[in-house]
């Protein structure tokens, strides 16, 4: 990872300096395998699709996101733009808060799909959550992702993360850096979504394309656990 070549414009400064501070820490404390960022295109509004293991999901879906030359723009709850520093960090990078509710989720959807038709680097996790699976592997992808790649016509670009869980299992207050783990993320070409985009996807169209980002993803992280997924992984 070489950290002097990340992106600086359009990071905002409380964004950027957490960037600063927390990336030569990731770089000491653990062990990076990156594949695939050619895959992201270095302009244009585009959405990552990412599985969900860890909160060091965002982190290091951010380091990988910047060093293919692009600043990400996430999903996250609306409580964290209510705690100190935090808040800072959130606004000035431009994330996209979600509060519980079908109203705040519709503008969470519409401040999505503005952000990428200004051109912008979207992240989604569409499990909606940390998988369900204690196996690791994906569990059932929403169809909100669907809708803003289907309406929008942008690319989505599937990257699986593995090893996060390692770094900051779920229910730990602190990072187990001393044991330096693995973090391999892997970006693999967009989903062919081109035969279903269209102004008002219908449910079943909404489905397909959410299996197909969901495979991809679930393909690219058999590739990394080198072993074959489980049948009817990450569908419904």
């Amino acid at each position: 990872m070489v950290i002097r070549r990340f992106p600086r414009r359009g990071r905002g400064f409380w964004f950027g300096l957490a960037i600063e501070v927390l990336a030569p820490l990731l770089a000491v404390t653990t062990r990076w395998r990156i594949e695939g960022g050619r895959h992201l295109p270095r302009r244009g509004g585009v959405l990552v699709a990412s599985n969900h293991l860890s909160f060091a999901d965002p982190l290091a879906v951010t380091l990988f996101t910047l060093a293919a030359g692009r600043v990400p723009r996430f999903f996250a709850k609306a409580e964290l733009w209510d705690m100190p520093v935090v808040k800072w960090v959130m606004a000035s990078g431009g994330h996209i808060p979600v509060q519980r509710g079908k109203a705040s989720a519709l503008d969470a959807y519409r401040d999505g799909v503005t952000s990428v038709r200004a051109g912008e680097c979207v992240v989604v996790f569409p499990e909606g959550g940390f998988t369900e699976r204690p196996d690791g592997w994906p569990s059932k992808g929403k169809t909100g992702l669907a809708r803003m790649a289907l309406t929008t016509g942008v690319p989505v670009v599937p990257l699986a993360c593995w090893g996060t869980q390692e770094l900051l299992p779920v229910g730990s207050w602190f990072p187990r850096a001393h044991r330096r783990p693995v973090l391999h993320l892997v970006a693999g070409p967009p989903v062919d979504l081109s035969d279903l985009v269209c102004e008002r996807p219908s449910a079943s169209q909404l489905r397909e394309a959410t299996d197909r980002i969901m495979d991809a993803l679930t393909g690219l992280l058999s590739h990394i656990r080198g072993q074959d997924p489980p049948a009817e992984t990450g569908k419904a």
